[in-house]
């Protein structure tokens, strides 16, 4: 089994930035692709970005920009690097791990509340 948990959210101004970590941990070696979601309320759990073992990354299109994963496999780590925060981003970003012959792990989630 592979066990994730964040940490890094809080509360931030428009405009602030923002890093979220995720440590991995137990059967790491199935994993082959981590990735960050977000889920705001009232609304679905969306795709923020993921990036594979090999290190190939995608990103919802519309946070591309602002937006930036990277991983650490040497300390087992994803980050979200979160830059330009808006209101709109806030919402709980839950850590995700695809593995192999197994459903998907989650973290518990990381609360980020953007607001001045």
């Amino acid at each position: 089994q592979v066990q994730l948990v964040e940490s890094g959210g809080g509360l931030v101004q428009p405009e602030g930035s923002l890093r979220l970590s995720c440590a991995a941990s137990g059967s790491i070696g199935s994993i082959y692709a981590m990735a960050w979601y977000r889920q705001a309320r009232g609304k679905q759990r969306e795709l923020v970005a993921r990036i594979t073992s090999g290190g190939i990354t995608n990103y919802a299109d519309s946070l591309k920009v602002r937006f930036s994963i990277s991983g650490d496999n040497a300390k087992r780590m994803v980050y979200l690097q979160m830059n330009s925060l808006k209101v709109e981003d806030t919402a709980v970003y839950y850590c995700n791990a695809e593995v192999h012959g197994s459903p998907d792990a989650w973290g518990r989630g990381t609360l980020v509340t953007v607001s001045s």
